[in-house]
């Protein structure tokens, strides 16, 4: 489960970076925009059933990485963000783009770097096993 300040700043993402795996063992990232209903990310668009990122996952590879980030401040430089490994599915929903075929992603693992004040390592990076991987 994300931290509550975790969930504030997906919240207020637009944008994440997915990152999926052709039938040819490469990988494939893109700038997407995105929905989290604080336990699901969704990944719609206009025609997302024609893109290289449905054909990875329909290829029968459903592990994906996203990440979030963006920069508090740069002097000084405060990088922030968040790391996570999922399994994506498609299901059809009411979202951003109606109601339509959306990729479904459930965190397994997350990372996180300079949300929490206090987390410890690297960049104050915390690590997450989420319920339910």
């Amino acid at each position: 489960m994300f931290t509550e300040k975790e969930a504030d700043y997906l919240k207020s993402q637009r944008l994440t970076r997915l990152a999926t795996v052709n039938p040819d063992g490469w990988p494939d990232v893109v700038p997407v925009g995105f929905e989290f209903d604080g336990q699901y990310f969704y990944i719609g668009g206009r025609n997302p059933t024609h893109t290289r990122k449905y054909r990875n996952l329909r290829s029968g590879n459903h592990k994906v990485a996203l990440v979030m980030d963006d920069l508090e401040t740069i002097q000084p430089w405060k990088p922030r963000g968040i790391r996570i490994y999922g399994t994506a599915e498609f299901v059809e929903r009411d979202g951003r783009f109606g109601h339509a075929t959306y990729m479904r992603i459930t965190p397994h693992t997350s990372w996180s770097w300079g949300i929490e004040p206090h987390a410890e390592g690297w960049m104050g990076m915390h690590k997450e096993v989420h319920n339910g991987s």
